[in-house]
């Protein structure tokens, strides 16, 4: 989504940690060349604001050189900058503006049944989503052919990581994975897993009775907060618009060509 929703937010962790939710490894997935991604060099998060010592010393033990935070500043200014962790690169690439949707998501946080129903309501609120990672795929090619260069040089293990760890950085590890000759399919599986109800966000509004956050506006809410095949699928059909093959959009939009993608493959799949 292009601005985290500025909604307060219980932390929803996941098992093993307590301040951070949404993390896992991206390793094991099938790639070029009957190779797999190395576990231990592509970790995927939601924002590491509230990770407790534990769970910096947990994160401290993954032996990462780099954090990309695709954050922007309103969001770090809602849930605080990330926790420092000894020795480790923080790398702040936002791929959203601070101004955008800021007037939508105080709608979210703050406004009433009738306001929500006019929003969100008959598919607004999924159509927002895919168009919100159709501008992403689009605009911000600069950004995500500065991080692949990034992992093709030195930049791993790596954590990428946005605010809940869904749509910026679940599109950004799905370049990632596409510049790895990862299929469609497995790309799709890896992000939906951001739906799972341990790392889901679980909602909180300004007005916490039960008519603020009644079961028709959590209905209407949700659609912002899952992990949706249409919402992936929008953002392949838009490079498909703009380059019109995977190869064309890493190669032209993404400065990324058959060199770099395979010093990135030798540097982040297995032997084969």
């Amino acid at each position: 989504m292009t601005q985290t929703p500025q909604v307060p937010q219980v932390q929803q962790a996941e098992p093993g940690l307590s301040g951070v939710r949404n993390f896992r490894d991206v390793g094991g997935l099938p790639a070029a060349d009957g190779r797999r991604v190395k576990h231990g060099v592509l970790y995927r998060s939601g924002h590491l604001a509230k990770a407790t010592d534990e769970d910096a010393a947990f994160l401290g033990s993954l032996g990462l050189h780099t954090i990309f935070d695709f954050r922007n500043k309103a969001d770090v200014a809602l849930d605080g900058p990330d926790v420092a962790l000894d020795g480790v690169r923080h790398v702040s690439i936002p791929l959203t503006d601070p101004a955008d949707g800021a007037e939508f998501w105080k709608m979210v946080r703050d406004g009433d049944l009738e306001q929500l129903r006019a929003m969100l309501g008959d598919g607004r609120a999924a159509n927002r989503m895919s168009a919100t990672y159709r501008v992403i795929v689009k605009t911000r090619t600069a950004e995500q052919g500065r991080v692949l260069h990034a992992l093709a040089e030195d930049s791993v293990p790596a954590l990428m990581h946005c605010a809940a760890g869904k749509d910026r950085a679940g599109l950004s590890v799905a370049v990632t994975l596409l510049a790895l000759g990862v299929d469609r399919e497995a790309i799709e599986a890896d992000y939906l897993e951001s739906g799972a109800p341990h790392r889901r966000y679980r909602l909180r509004r300004s007005d916490e009775s039960p008519v603020g956050m009644s079961p028709e506006v959590t209905e209407l809410l949700a659609p912002l907060f899952d992990a949706r095949r249409e919402y992936l699928a929008a953002a392949f059909t838009a490079i498909e618009e703009q380059w019109g093959t995977a190869d064309a959009y890493l190669s032209d939009g993404l400065s990324f060509g058959p060199v770099e993608r395979e010093r990135l493959r030798d540097r982040m799949l297995d032997g084969g």
